[in-house]
């Protein structure tokens, strides 16, 4: 068995209004990342998605806050510890992240050597600048990047060398554990599938052991990640392998996820699209039984009253849905009949 990297346990984390509300927008997720392994997040826009990302890193500023949970990084749990043990021992060294929209946070009066700097100073303050830059020419070229991008400015490059700069910057300490959010959004499809290609020979190369990919993109995932899981609500409804999640959802949100979006790939091409009704209920009130309920076209009375816990079946599979999976299956197998009569 391939030894654990990353081991999240039962994390919830919150948002605090400025009215005093709590929006708890990560609720209970576990999750394990095994080294070697690469591990996709999928939902859409508002599910908790890139705050679990933030979470994952331990580095928690107002108006986020810890709740409850472990977060296990080789080992170690980085939890409890203070802000700046994190800032100094584990961001950048143990786990690093990639934030959505990152080439645009790049300062454009600096070259990217000066960020090069400022990162490994944080962990080095004694490094001098000629072996700081030493490190950065051969990161970057082992990741297939011109020395020349050392001294240019972020204006300078381009929106897809920009991004694949900003991922050189953040595994420049060849961090244990990667997130990358939303990483090849706002890209043209060219820019995407080189960003996708550094991504995955980050782990061949050895610059980092295992990658978190999110994006709202289920498809994407098949091609980049080993493993999917898939949040709604603050919640994990469902987890497998890349295959298993793509093509062959279970959960009705899983489902309905892969069924509203344009799939070129064989096996998925001649899917109906259909629309998800409704929209995500309020975190800040979540109702008490299943949080799709008010969505779910197979929703029953239990549904919205019975708290729903993940039911595990073959292998690492899992999925939080109260209808049993051969009902469900056998649900889904009519519709296809239907569709096609």
């Amino acid at each position: 068995m391939a030894k654990v990297i990353l081991d999240v346990r039962e994390l919830t984390t919150k948002y605090i209004t400025r009215y005093n509300e709590d929006v708890y927008a990560v609720d209970h997720v576990s999750l394990k990342v095994e080294e070697g392994k690469s591990l996709g997040i999928a939902g859409e826009s508002g599910c908790g998605k890139s705050t679990l990302a933030l979470s994952l890193m331990g580095y928690y500023f107002a108006p986020l806050h810890y709740t409850s949970g472990e977060i296990i990084i080789d080992g170690q749990n980085i939890s409890k510890l203070d802000p700046d043990t994190i800032r100094k021992t584990i961001l950048g060294k143990e786990i690093a992240y990639i934030p959505q929209a990152a080439m645009n946070a790049l300062n454009p009066t600096r070259k990217i050597i000066n960020f090069i700097e400022d990162v490994i100073q944080a962990h080095d303050e004694i490094m001098s600048k000629k072996d700081i830059y030493d490190l950065a020419r051969k990161s970057f070229e082992i990741l297939g990047l011109s020395e020349d991008v050392l001294q240019k400015y972020p204006v300078e490059l381009s929106g897809g060398m920009k991004q694949r700069t900003v991922i050189a910057i953040s595994v420049i300490l060849f961090p244990k554990v990667l997130i990358a959010d939303e990483p090849s959004s706002a890209l043209d499809v060219t820019s995407q599938k080189m960003v996708i290609k550094m991504l995955r020979s980050l782990m061949e190369k050895g610059l980092i052991k295992s990658m978190i990919f999110i994006t709202h993109e289920l498809p994407l995932l098949k091609n980049v990640t080993d493993d999917i899981m898939v949040m709604y609500a603050g919640q994990i409804i469902e987890k497998g392998t890349a295959n298993e999640v793509v093509f062959d959802p279970i959960h009705p949100y899983a489902k309905g996820l892969m069924g509203s979006i344009i799939v070129p790939e064989k096996g998925l091409r001649d899917v109906e699209l259909t629309a998800i009704p409704g929209v995500p209920p309020n975190l800040k009130n979540p109702p008490p039984g299943c949080r799709f309920a008010e969505r779910c076209k197979y929703c029953r009375p239990e549904c919205r009253v019975l708290s729903v816990l993940p039911h595990e079946i073959a292998g690492d599979r899992a999925y939080r849905c109260i209808i049993p999976e051969k009902e469900l299956r056998e649900i889904y197998a009519k519709e296809a009949v239907e569709q096609h009569a």
